[in-house]
């Protein structure tokens, strides 16, 4: 009776597994690479959809934050240059106080004339280069700023404020006259409730920026965590699996040879 080996069910089944095991090693090892339990649809199709989705806001809440951010650097900046024309303002007004004086020389009051008029262009340099990214809030003709602070497109609005010095009405005063110094006066009062205003406007709008942006930093980065929660992979089992999965791969190769000794000692028997 002649002897036939056509299959070996050892092997076969030897071969099954070992492929299983490299197939979850390298899903492992691809876990561990990107430090993701979900990396596409394949690894769970209704997470990866819900992950992506969530990515999605992430982005959303991405550029709206740095909207609000410009907003508010633009602010800051406006903000700055309006405290400094606020104290340029009283500077102003203690030289208007000083040429209400009487009985001031002529040469007194055009010293006094000369340093408001030196203040006066201190103060329109300042509003002039208040910019932040090409924008000023508070130059003359200036506008409104539409700063970005949902997802949904809704926006904050900044109000421009005019604090110029001819927009405070304060270019053309003059020292020269005891009239004009007493018209100063009344100017330089209405100029500084006039900043004082605009400055209080603006410091609302720098607080509303600032409490918007802290929301979408928290709303970011809770959509950041819920994302994680969802596809991150827990890279301590991740490794342990991994040394699972190199010691069964190893042990199936092992058990391989040996489903293989057996034909191949047969085979030995023929010459």
């Amino acid at each position: 009776m002649a002897l036939s080996i056509n299959t070996n069910p050892g092997a076969d089944l030897g071969v099954q597994q070992l492929n299983r095991t490299k197939r979850e090693l390298q899903k492992t090892v691809l876990r561990i690479s990107t430090g993701l339990k979900i990396n596409g649809p394949k690894d769970d199709a209704a997470i990866y959809a819900i992950a992506q989705a969530l990515r999605g806001q992430v982005a959303g809440a991405t550029a709206v934050k740095g909207a609000l951010s410009a907003g508010e650097s633009t602010v800051a900046t406006a903000l700055a240059a309006g405290q400094t024309v606020s104290d340029l303002l009283i500077e102003m007004k203690a030289k208007i106080v000083q040429a209400n004086q009487s009985g001031l020389d002529g040469s007194a009051r055009t010293a006094l004339n000369n340093d408001l008029a030196a203040l006066s262009e201190n103060l329109s340099t300042i509003v002039s280069t208040a910019s932040f990214n090409g924008t000023n809030l508070i130059d003359s003709g200036a506008t409104d700023v539409f700063v970005l602070s949902a997802e949904d497109g809704s926006t904050i609005t900044v109000s421009a404020q005019d604090l110029s010095a001819s927009g405070l009405g304060v270019d053309t005063l003059s020292l020269l006259t005891e009239a004009d110094a007493e018209t100063a006066l009344a100017a330089i009062d209405a100029a500084l409730n006039s900043a004082t205003s605009s400055l209080a406007q603006l410091g609302s709008s720098a607080r509303r920026l600032e409490d918007q942006n802290d929301f979408t930093t928290q709303i970011h980065d809770n959509l950041r965590a819920g994302i994680g929660n969802l596809v991150d992979a827990d890279l301590g089992e991740e490794a342990a699996n991994l040394a699972l999965n190199q010691v069964k791969e190893q042990l199936g190769l092992n058990s391989l040879a040996i489903a293989n000794a057996g034909p191949r000692s047969i085979l030995s028997l023929f010459p």
